[in-house]
């Protein structure tokens, strides 16, 4: 059993939460810095990107969630935990956490009217067909040379490793296929 953590200042954590208990895992929910040190896995869930960068630099929570994830703690950022995650932002003047060698392009696809699902097949997460759901979502428009490219909708990056990092710009949590949470759970050591 793992301790996975779910980064629980703003955003969609409940689901996250829920999926791992549902694999048999434990689920934390992540709200001060000591807990970062009893975790296996965190995830970065979907929400507002600025608030929660905001709300890691109120709780004083950023640099040591840094040098957690740098020290090697498997980390997934889904939608606006895919922007936290970004080392460029395009058109904003900073990036938040600056640690996965990508640029994101924030609601990429629009407003909260213009989401969309459809499916796709991610053969090293999947051997059948997983749903993707994308709710404001960003996508990414650059990658360094060690991150994986893991899947494109329409040649656009949608989902990516960096070693002990994922990002993905859909929202897994939000279907009734795990797959995705296993395949990160697979990543922890």
């Amino acid at each position: 059993m793992k301790k996975i953590g779910v980064l629980a200042l703003q955003g969609a954590f409940r689901e996250h939460i829920a999926i791992i208990d549902q694999l048999g895992h434990e689920s934390i929910e992540v709200k001060s810095v000591d807990q970062l040190s009893l975790l296996d896995g965190l995830i970065l869930p979907g929400g507002e990107s600025t608030a929660m960068g905001k709300l890691l630099d109120d709780f004083d929570m950023k640099d040591s969630l840094i040098r957690h994830i740098e020290n090697g703690l498997p980390t997934w950022g889904t939608c606006a935990g895919m922007i936290l995650l970004a080392n460029r932002i395009e058109d904003a003047g900073h990036s938040h956490l600056n640690i996965m060698d990508i640029t994101v392009k924030r609601n990429a696809y629009g407003r909260q009217l213009d989401s969309f699902s459809t499916t796709g097949y991610i053969s090293k997460v999947s051997a059948g067909p997983l749903p993707l759901v994308f709710i404001r979502a960003p996508l990414v428009t650059q990658v360094g040379p060690s991150v994986q490219i893991l899947h494109t909708v329409n040649d656009e990056i949608v989902a990516v490793r960096e070693n002990h990092i994922l990002a993905t710009s859909f929202h897994p949590e939000l279907t009734t296929n795990h797959r995705f949470h296993e395949y990160f759970i697979d990543m922890i050591q």
